[in-house]
């Protein structure tokens, strides 16, 4: 395969004959639009973005990417920390037209194209009173957070995504379709969750369905201060495993449900979300409640899929955020959080806490690619700001403010967490010897490292 630096060149009346109205390049209408991300600060120009309907076409891209010498990105949903959903000149495989969901009700499960949003799909399985667990954020595409591992608003009662995660087509380096599970492939299965998008694209999901309808969750807004930080932390950790919190800590801007009292002042936004009894989940919910007189209080019983109805996006044309585990947040913590954001300069600086444990736990770590099973704690830390140039000053306070909340706690990070850090960062997200299996499933399914636009596993050396 040509190296990058070679500058091969895309040809476009080949890409657009075998790709009917499936290819956006420069030039075109909408290509502006179709080349954006989440994170407004990639601002690169790919070659061609090919939008496929099935895993057929998939492979095409990827035959041609590999034949070609071209860099290959795979896009999902777009959120990628590091930008991997782009590409400068190359090929963006985008595969928001794969948007097709199967579901057999009466067998518990559900058959998922990658392109789908975990919002999209969460609505469709809502309507049958049945749920995968995906994250917190309804636009993520269920391809990226499936294959890093997937936490969310039931990490505790079922696990990460992965856990409910059957099976997988995944188109190869060499342009096969597999068909992959336990019995099939069982390397790549295993490499597969958790292992981010090293392997192969994968282009359908099976996952398991279960059933839940009603919850009691959404937003609670309390004041900020190290005491209240604790006190959550330590409530989510006591809390029934139906309970899973994530606690966002920021000064308030101007929020419409807030008293204007509190604009500017620290607040605690609790994303809470009890997946079980009515009655119980609203005794879950009082001692957060009993925490500090609330701001405002939006946790009501709702179908789950409320949790991800659209909210206002924030734009983010520049960030610096960090990531850990964390295996304790006591009182030294709550008051780290509560100094480093008020010494930021950002104008908008968040730190994030969710308490893990419960269900996600008790999956042995070497079962799955995601080998954090026995933290406690997950924390991000960012700043979003408007000015590339800003960028020394917020990574700055950004490495800070996670170093002071790690202590002396060891290494750790979940892999979808990871913006642009550097090889060693990624090493951290697989622990122990989890690295050297993945290097070597690498090895066996992308020798060439065509699938490297990602926090990446090279391959293990030696003959493939």
């Amino acid at each position: 395969m040509p190296h990058p630096s070679s500058a091969p060149t895309i040809d476009l009346p080949r890409l657009r004959t075998a790709f009917d109205g499936q290819v956006v390049a420069p030039g075109d209408s909408g290509y502006d639009q179709a080349r954006q991300l989440f994170y407004g600060g990639w601002d690169r120009r790919p070659g061609a973005i090919i939008r496929p309907t099935d895993a057929a076409g998939v492979a095409q891209v990827v035959t041609m990417a590999a034949d070609g010498g071209l860099e290959l990105a795979v896009r999902s949903g777009g959120h990628s920390l590091a930008g991997h959903s782009t590409t400068e000149g190359g090929i963006v495989l985008d595969l928001s037209a794969m948007s097709n969901l199967d579901l057999d009700l009466e067998g518990g499960t559900a058959w998922a194209q990658t392109g789908l949003t975990a919002g999209a799909y969460t609505t469709a399985t809502g309507a049958h009173g049945l749920v995968t667990g995906f994250g917190d954020t309804g636009s993520v595409g269920i391809g990226g957070i499936t294959l890093g591992g997937g936490i969310g608003f039931l990490v505790r009662k079922l696990g990460l995504t992965i856990d409910s995660l059957l099976a997988a087509e995944v188109v190869t380096a060499d342009g096969r379709v597999l068909q992959v599970d336990g019995e099939h492939h069982p390397d790549l299965f295993w490499a597969l969750r958790g292992g981010g998008g090293n392997f192969g694209v994968a282009t359908r999901f099976q996952f398991r369905l279960h059933p839940v309808d009603q919850i009691v969750g959404g937003m609670l807004l309390l004041p900020g201060s190290a005491e209240v930080i604790e006190g959550l932390v330590a409530a989510a950790e006591a809390a029934p495993e139906e309970l899973s919190a994530i606690a966002n800590i920021m000064v308030a801007p101007p929020m419409p449900f807030l008293p204007p009292s509190a604009h500017g002042k620290l607040i605690v936004m609790a994303l809470l979300c009890y997946a079980g009894d009515p009655a119980a989940g609203e005794r879950a919910l009082a001692p957060f409640r009993a925490l500090a007189e609330p701001l405002a209080d939006m946790v009501q019983p709702m179908p789950y899929p409320g949790l991800f109805e659209p909210a206002e996006d924030i734009e983010v044309a520049e960030e610096s955020a960090r990531s850990m585990f964390l295996d304790r947040v006591d009182r030294a913590a709550a008051e780290a959080v509560v100094e480093h954001l008020q010494a930021s300069t950002a104008p908008m600086a968040v730190a994030q806490l969710r308490v893990l444990g419960g269900a996600m736990a008790r999956v042995p770590a070497e079962a799955t690619a995601f080998a954090h099973r026995d933290r406690r704690f997950m924390a991000a830390v960012g700043a979003v700001y408007e000015h590339a140039a800003d960028r020394p000053a917020h990574d700055a306070w950004a490495e800070a403010f996670a170093a002071a909340l790690r202590g002396d706690g060891g290494p750790g990070v979940y892999v979808n967490f990871v913006s642009d850090e550097g090889p060693e960062r990624v090493r951290e997200a697989y622990p122990g010897p989890t690295w050297d299996r993945l290097a070597e499933v690498k090895r066996r399914y992308d020798p060439g490292n065509l699938f490297r636009r990602n926090q990446n596993i090279p391959p293990a050396s030696g003959p493939a």
